[in-house]
């Protein structure tokens, strides 16, 4: 393997010349920058980080928590945090939970500081904040990702969207096209983080007058399959819905799969909105109305403060970001009243 003294005699430059080049750093001139790059090319040199690490006191990784993979959005917010640690010259090393507190609690206890010099961490309903100030007090820069709980900021640099107002325009859209039989599919326990969507939701309807008693929601999991179930559930036993809210995009592409299920035409028999706008939104048939939320912009944001997180030191007073105000996003799976539906 190369080594930067050699990439240097080949290219007849210091090896701070090199390493100056290859992370973009202090003056050198476009032939220089050059030399070294074909040089690098010639030899195959390739940095070695763990020597980095150990010459600067700081590993060059940020780590991102996630609770599960498998969700589609997980993978799309890494995508967004990794271009942007990118551009600070880090790499970005993704932990997944599978929804485990336990595996969680490896994870902080093995990343951080050692592996990773930051640690971005997705929320979730098992995150517990406690371990995030402890990591914190360890010296390690913590920013919890995507909070949604607006009257109960945590004691760390977070990042916000306003998932209330997601679940107010859902409800919005949805009264607009004259339902007031909606039915809602949440994709947490009532004590969950969904809970905020839902209460927009509710909060819409009771500026509008509309009722929503307790038999027309359903709370369960954020998958495919439990928003399918729950569907089968809530229409079971109030089968004159003529809309359904649902917390999450997958969940809400449960219910198109239950709508199918039962033989009902979407939107003709029943409308459907969910919430985040993953790519499978606009993929499945019919597309998902569904209420977009800034995903790329709250990773940029989140990468942002933990660099300043980083520059300031950990212990510093914790920050927040809001992200941008979610969009509504009209697809083929909402619309106007147009069939009358027939009890069981």
């Amino acid at each position: 393997m190369s080594t930067l003294v050699e990439v240097g005699r080949l290219a007849g430059v210091t090896p701070a010349t090199v390493s100056n080049v290859l992370r973009g750093r202090g003056r050198v001139s476009e032939a220089t920058r050059e030399r070294v790059l074909a040089a690098v090319q010639q030899l195959g040199y390739r940095p070695n980080l763990n020597a980095r690490a150990l010459v600067e006191g700081r590993p060059h990784t940020i780590a991102l928590i996630v609770s599960s993979i498998a969700n589609p959005f997980y993978p799309e917010f890494a995508l967004a945090a990794e271009k942007a640690v990118r551009k600070h010259d880090y790499f970005l090393l993704v932990c997944n939970t599978n929804n485990d507190p336990a595996q969680e609690a490896a994870y902080l206890d093995a990343v951080g500081g050692s592996l990773a010099q930051g640690v971005l961490v997705m929320n979730a309903d098992f995150v517990r904040v406690d371990e995030l100030l402890a990591l914190r007090r360890r010296g390690v820069p913590v920013v919890l990702c995507m909070w949604e709980k607006p009257d109960e900021a945590p004691d760390l640099p977070y990042i916000a969207v306003d998932f209330h107002q997601a679940g107010v325009i859902a409800a919005e859209h949805l009264l607009k096209l004259g339902h007031t039989r909606i039915g809602a599919i949440v994709g947490s326990e009532p004590t969950g983080n969904h809970i905020w969507r839902y209460r927009g939701f509710c909060d819409a309807l009771a500026r509008a007058g509309v009722p929503h008693p307790p038999d027309e929601v359903r709370f369960g999991g954020d998958t495919i399959d439990a928003g399918r179930n729950a569907a089968h559930a809530l229409l079971a036993a109030v089968p004159d819905l003529s809309a359904i809210f649902v917390s999450n995009d997958l969940p809400a592409i449960g219910v198109l799969q239950a709508a199918a299920d039962l033989g009902l035409e979407v939107p003709a028999d029943l409308s459907v909105i969910g919430i985040t706008d993953i790519q499978l939104a606009h993929q499945v048939r019919p597309a998902l109305t569904t209420v977009a939320v800034p995903t790329e912009e709250a990773a940029e944001l989140a990468v942002q403060l933990m660099m300043q997180v980083i520059e300031d030191g950990a212990q510093q007073i914790a920050r927040c970001a809001v992200a941008s105000t979610p969009q509504l996003v009209v697809r083929a799976s909402t619309g106007r009243v147009r069939r009358a539906r027939k009890s069981a």
